[in-house]
Order: C-alpha cells, then sequence, then structure tokens
C-alpha cells in the first residue's frame, strides 16, 4: 500500500505558505518496466545489469532482489550469488525513455515548472499562487496515483527547497509521499547523517568525520570559517543546505539543453592488453559517442578518455579540438592519441570510455581565397553525410545492419552492463 508522512503534523493541517517543490522518483524504474512487460514477473525477483559470466554490474533491482542484498553498480556475479532465483535482463532503453516521458507529461499537465534531471527524477514547483490555489500535498498526492495507472510507481518528497524535496523522496520507498511542511526543514534534516545529502561522497564523509561532525545538524551548526578553510566555497554552501535555508528554483529546460558532456563506455568480458584491441575499443565508442551528438544536435569541442583498470583504479586524459565536432572519426582520432597519456604498454584495462563537451559552435573565421563561402571542405562533407547515413540505416535496421571494420574486433565481448549514467538518455 502507499505510504505517506507528514514531518511534524498530519496532513489534513498542513497549511502551506512559500515555495513548495517536489522530486519525483520512480521506484526501481528500469525493473519495474520489465515487470509491467512481463507479468509472469511481478512479484519475482527481477535484475537489470550486464553478465555475470562477462564482470557485469547490476543498474536496477526489483524490490524483490533488493530484500536479497542486490543493489545498484553491486558486480552482477556477487548479485548472482546472492540471488541466484533472480530473472536477469541486459535491459530496454527505448521502453524505459518512452515511459519516462509518459511520466514527466503527468508533471507537465499539473505544473508548468518541471525541471528533469535523470530518467526517473524530476524537481516540479507546486507554490501555492504559482499556478494553482490547491494544496501541494493533495496535488503530490494525485500525482502519484496518476503515475500508479501507468503501470509503474513512485515516491514523492516535497519541501521548501531541492535539497529536502530530494532527501525526503528517499524516507518512504516504494510508493511514498513524504511531506516537509515549511518552518519543520530543520529540524527534519539534523539526525539524519551527512552522506544523506546529494554532493556529499564518500570523501567528503571521511573528512567531516575527521572535524568531528556526522550529521547535518552538526554541519549545519559548524564554524564557517572552518569548513571554508577545509573546503572552499563549498564548505559554507553545504551548512546552509544542510540548515535548510537553501533557496531552489525549479528551471523548465530540457535535460537535453543542460547536458554538460555526451559519454559512452563500456566494460569487457575481459582485460585489455593490446594496443589493437583498445584502439578498436576507443575507436568503436567514439563513433557510439557521434552518434548521441548527432541525435541531440551538439558539436563539442573538448574529447575525454577514460580507463578503468580494477575496481579502485581509474585514469584519464583530456584535449581540446580546434573546432566544434560531431564526426566519430575526428573524436577517434584524439581519443586514441589520448591512449599515450591514460596508458602504459601491458596494463590490463577492464572499461574504456569515451566524452565529448564544450558544446557549441565555432567562431566566425576568415574564409579561404579559394573555398566557397557556404561550403565547408570536401573531406568534412563527405565523413559528416557518411554519419549521418550510418544513424538512418542503423535507427531503422538495427545497430547491427552497418558498421565500420574496427567495431568488429571486439564484437560480443561486452559485458552487456546496462547505462549507469542516467542523467544523459
Amino acid at each position: 500500500m502507499p505510504s505517506s508522512e507528514v514531518i511534524g503534523t498530519s496532513a489534513s493541517l498542513v497549511r502551506w505558505e512559500g515555495p513548495a517543490i517536489g522530486l519525483l522518483d520512480l521506484d526501481a524504474f528500469f525493473a519495474s518496466v520489465e515487470q509491467l512487460d512481463h507479468p509472469e514477473w511481478r512479484g519475482k525477483p527481477v535484475i537489470v545489469g550486464g553478465s555475470a559470466d562477462r564482470r557485469g554490474v547490476v543498474s536496477t533491482a526489483s524490490y524483490e532482489a533488493r530484500r536479497f542484498g542486490v543493489h545498484s553498480a553491486m558486480p552482477s556475479a556477487t548479485a548472482r550469488r546472492l540471488c541466484p532465483q533472480a530473472i536477469w535482463t541486459n535491459g530496454h532503453y527505448a521502453r524505459y525513455k518512452e515511459m519516462s516521458a509518459a511520466v514527466m507529461a503527468i508533471l507537465v499537465d499539473e505544473t508548468p515548472l518541471v525541471e528533469q534531471v535523470s530518467i526517473d527524477e524530476a524537481f516540479f514547483d507546486v507554490t501555492p499562487g504559482r499556478f494553482s490555489q490547491e494544496s501541494p500535498v493533495l496535488i503530490c498526492a494525485r500525482i502519484r496515483e496518476r503515475v500508479a495507472e501507468l503501470g509503474v510507481t513512485c515516491s514523492i518528497g516535497v519541501g521548501v527547497n531541492k535539497t529536502v524535496a530530494k532527501i525526503a523522496s528517499e524516507r518512504e520507498k516504494p510508493r511514498g509521499l513524504t511531506v516537509v511542511p515549511p518552518g519543520t526543514e530543520a529540524a527534519f534534516l539534523a539526525p539524519l547523517p551527512v552522506g544523506r545529502m546529494s554532493g556529499v561522497g564518500p570523501a567528503t564523509q571521511e573528512r567531516l568525520r575527521r572535524m568531528g561532525i556526522h550529521t547535518l545538524g552538526e554541519l549545519a551548526r559548524s564554524d564557517q570559517d572552518m569548513l571554508e578553510r577545509e573546503f572552499g566555497v563549498l564548505g559554507p554552501r553545504m551548512a546552509l543546505r544542510a540548515s535548510g535555508l537553501e533557496r531552489s528554483r525549479v528551471c523548465e529546460a530540457a535535460v537535453e539543453d543542460e547536458v554538460k558532456s555526451v559519454s559512452n563506455e563500456r566494460t569487457f568480458s575481459r582485460d585489455l592488453t593490446d594496443e589493437r584491441d583498445l584502439v578498436a575499443a576507443v575507436s568503436t565508442i567514439s563513433e557510439m559517442v557521434a552518434r548521441r551528438l548527432r541525435k541531440k544536435g551538439l558539436k563539442g569541442r573538448t574529447v575525454t578518455l577514460k580507463l578503468k583498470f580494477d575496481v579502485s583504479r581509474t585514469r584519464s586524459a583530456q584535449r581540446g579540438l580546434a573546432h566544434v565536432t560531431d564526426d566519430g572519426r575526428v573524436i577517434a582520432r584524439l581519443a586514441t592519441e589520448l591512449l599515450g597519456e591514460a596508458w602504459h604498454p601491458g596494463e590490463a584495462v577492464r572499461l574504456v570510455g569515451v566524452a565529448v563537451s564544450s558544446f557549441g559552435e565555432d567562431p566566425c573565421e576568415q574564409l579561404s581565397l579559394f573555398q566557397d563561402a557556404d561550403e565547408p571542405a570536401r573531406g568534412e562533407r563527405d565523413l559528416s553525410a557518411l554519419g549521418r547515413v550510418t544513424d538512418a540505416l542503423r535507427d531503422k535496421f538495427g545497430d547491427g545492419v552497418v558498421g565500420y571494420g574496427r567495431e568488429y574486433r571486439l564484437r560480443g565481448e561486452t559485458t552487456g552492463t546496462a547505462p549507469m549514467n542516467k542523467a544523459d538518455f
């Protein structure tokens, strides 16, 4: 049954004055969609992730699987040991995007101020008097029920700012609704461990622990100068958020308009130690990134190569291009050069990733006397056309219908792990 919790008072007595920001978080989203589409899987442990035999990683686990200790980012081999009876799937991302769009349409129907932050999360503004006089609590309850009618469930947190809403959304899962009325946010946050606040990872938690700070209440009361010496400008900002005094604004811009980088990465079922294999992997992943850039209508000038050698050791290198591009060959050429900075011959690589950032257009340049003003160099035009034709063929007939020779060198040797970077969808 859905659960509701209102901190400090009962739902019927909540009178809201001032900002009201909600955070909708879809419950075990990928696994929930799989259970929706496969009714025979309902009530059974379902895991979306890569192969346990190829060093895959869990992307999402249903709540039935979570009871056995399975969680996202866990090695698939560990998940299989914990829950040998689980149903496994590599995932169906077009279907997840379709369902995500249906959920976001419900939010937009309730308020025009919706900020989608990932495929399964979005902030929304339901401040009384801004677009409706209705209680934010009643609006959130209705949103939760409308999402359930789609066949998946969500948990919602609502408070005066994004920090409170995010933490509240995680308090009662699945199908929860946690409301933190204005004036109660400090009391709500104070007893929670510092790690519950987004942006406070393990390294920051350890630094705070050494300073004697374990809870958000202790962080809120900490000396501002001490925090600034330790963390720079982020220190006082953390204290402000921990006190519940953060001021937040929900932006209407779509995620595609806000994306800072476009990336792709692959984990391989065997370690790559041969330079030819690494070059093939870099080239293939660069083309994947280029295809995503073209779909988003983006071009970038900064290329980043990421190599993962084991669970705890990662190395990256970055370099800029003279011109923005969405050409996989250009991206691959620079990423391959970066291998010389990030990899030493003989090192065993388990994951290869490529990212492109610094989007925009090239500044106006003086044209060559012999180049037509509205026509690029012929080589550039032909490569761009080739990428678009390849995209169209793959969109219509599937990814395997056409490819470059380098893509076949490592075919079948990835783990099948679902994308973990949900923000870039």
